[in-house]
């Protein structure tokens, strides 16, 4: 059964950095895509980051580009999402997420992690 499940969150001024990660277990993760996403309050549930590592495929939303950074473990076990300069507008549940093949959709993966509250004050 595959679990997966995310910690990290927190408050967090702005300019400051927090590092979300996301453990995973189950199963041979070699060519699954792995996924953040976030949803801020009333808001739908976005991409910000996406990647396959087998495929070469990668995505970031053009919201984060330059500030966040996706990386996992040389096992493959733990996904990480390394935020910096953090933005008010960066509050959000985060979510993890994996499956095959690569995707952007939230609809195409069906591996979710309960998610972790990330809060930005100005």
């Amino acid at each position: 059964q595959v679990q997966v499940a995310e910690s990290g969150g927190g408050l967090a001024q702005a300019g400051e950095s927090l590092r979300l990660s996301c453990s995973l277990s189950g199963l041979t993760f070699d060519d699954y895509a792995m996924a953040w996403f976030r949803q801020a309050a009333g808001k739908e549930r976005e991409a910000i980051a996406c990647r396959s590592w087998s495929s070469g495929s990668v995505f970031y939303a053009d919201s984060i580009k330059g500030r966040f950074r996706m990386s996992r473990d040389p096992a493959g076990r733990t996904l990480y999402l390394q935020m910096d300069r953090l933005k008010p507008e960066d509050t959000a549940m985060y979510y993890c997420a994996i499956d095959r093949p690569f995707s952007t959709g939230w609809g195409n993966y069906n591996h979710w992690g309960h998610g972790t509250e990330v809060t930005v004050s100005s």
